[in-house]
Parts: structure tokens; sequence; C-alpha cells
């Protein structure tokens, strides 16, 4: 390994000269080391050499704009854990929405047969059909227009608690009897 000043002169070579022979001074010499280091936060050692390979690309590529405030050693770990740590994130967000797609298909498959959109809105309407005049159309207000139980209350002349009533009433009838159909009357709703 070289001294701090030996590495600062080889980014300035690369800096200023685009000295690809001190790049690949830089490289060779530091390679090793930061894959171990990047071991430190990922497991998977293809993963490591992949993140230091790219570290160097984005080094080469970005060698004019680079600032380097302390030194360049210091640069050189701080990019690749910073690098292992996007990478952490990436896969964090990936597994989130495997979990969620996972979870959704499940959500489907239990859900029996696969029923379109227009024959889950038929049952839907079917059910809502069998509820009382004044029940239904509080139901509809809400969740088919938008409106608020104040602002359904004002046009019923009914109280905010009677619309309160009237949604917990549907709500339940509904539970009742779309019960096997719930899940993805809830996607549809949504």
């Amino acid at each position: 390994m070289k001294d701090s000043t030996a590495i600062d002169q080889l980014f300035w070579r690369i800096a200023v000269k685009d000295d690809e022979r001190a790049f690949q001074v830089l490289f060779f010499d530091f390679f090793s080391s930061l894959c171990v280091f990047a071991h430190r936060y990922i497991d998977n050692w293809e993963t490591c050499e992949d993140i230091v390979q790219d570290t160097f690309y984005k080094i080469w590529k970005n060698r004019k704009q680079i600032e380097i405030k302390t030194s360049a050693r210091s640069f050189l770990l701080t990019s690749v854990k910073n690098s292992c740590i996007d990478y952490i994130r990436k896969k964090n967000t990936e597994m989130t929405w495997v979990e969620k797609e996972t979870q959704d298909n499940a959500l489907l498959d239990n859900a029996g047969d696969l029923y379109s959109h227009v024959e889950l809105e038929e049952m839907l309407m079917t059910a809502l059909a069998k509820l009382p005049e004044n029940i239904r159309l509080v139901f509809e207000m809400n969740r088919f227009e938008g409106k608020t139980y104040k602002e359904i209350a004002s046009e019923c002349n009914i109280s905010v608690k009677t619309v309160e009533a009237y949604m917990t009433k549907s709500l339940k009838f509904l539970r009742k009897e779309l019960k096997d159909f719930l899940p993805l009357l809830i996607l549809l709703l949504i």
C-alpha cells in the first residue's frame, strides 16, 4: 500500500492529466482491500467485486468533477461504503416489492376463481340492491362519489350519527353477503 501523499498524487494525475496508468496503479493497489472492506456490508463476494469495480468506473468517469475533502484513501472507502449502502437499500426495496407482490398473488389465489372487474362490480351492485334505499344511497354517496359523512348528512337532511350508523350497517351487510369475494372487492374499490 502506498502512503497518503502517493495516493493523492495518483488522484491528481488521474483528474488533471487523464493518466490511465495512474488509474491502473490505483485500481490494482486498492481493488482487493476495497473488496474486503465491502464484504463487511455485503456477504456475496461477487457483489462486492462488482461494487468496487463500479466505484472505480465512477471515479474514472467523473474524474474531472471529484472533490476530495480529506484524503484519497478516505474518499475510496467512503465511496465503496456508500455504494454498499445504496445496494442494500435497493435490495431491501426489491424484497419489499416482491413480498407485496407475493401477498397480492396469494390474495388472488385464495379467492378461488378469477372474476373480471365487470363481474365483481355486478356482484357488488346485486348486493347493494338488497339494502334499504336510504342505507344504499348513503353508502354510494360515500364510496362511489367520495362525499364525507357531513356532506351526506347535509344533502339527506339526516344527522352525521345516522350516516355513520347507515355506513356501519351497509358494510356489515356487504361483508356477510360478499364474504367469499371480499379480498377482490377491496382491490376493486381501492
